[in-house]
């Protein structure tokens, strides 16, 4: 299964192969399909390929190639929407928390911050927290956590 995204410049071209055929040879409990995935984006005459391999337990009739293929690209989705907000617009990999909990805790912080302005229809998640940041009150008020 192929497909073709081309967006401002960028062709992105992503190619899975799934196979059932190795299931026997693994030691992969659950084990249903394994697949490969070819990524190649040019941009501005450059090319890059990556390869990506995957083991999944859904079986080939619930999701063949395709539905694979669009799996994939949804799990990248999560990642631009979420990953990359905390780390630009929340500044997470210049976070020098390391110990205990606390890693884990601000992770989930700013996972509810992300998750609580998208319902509220921001888009532009660093232009939110801008515009929330002096309203620290209100959330907690929002959320439950202090009376009105």
């Amino acid at each position: 299964m192929t497909a073709l995204d081309k967006h401002g410049g960028r062709v992105e071209r992503r190619r899975l192969r799934a196979t059932t055929m190795l299931n026997g040879y693994l030691d992969w409990p659950g084990v249903a399909q394994v697949g490969m995935l070819e990524r190649t984006v040019s941009v501005g005459g450059e090319v890059t390929v990556e390869v990506q391999y995957l083991i999944t337990s859904v079986p080939r009739r619930l999701a063949g190639a395709a539905a694979l293929l669009g799996w994939l690209r949804g799990h990248w989705g999560i990642e631009n929407r979420l990953h990359y907000v905390r780390d630009v617009a929340m500044g997470e990999d210049g976070n020098r928390t390391r110990v205990g909990s606390g890693p884990q805790v601000l992770a989930a912080l700013r996972n509810l911050a992300v998750s609580k302005l998208r319902l509220e229809g921001v888009d532009n998640i660093a232009a939110g927290l801008r515009r929330n940041a002096a309203r620290v009150r209100d959330l907690l008020v929002s959320l439950r956590i202090l009376n009105h």
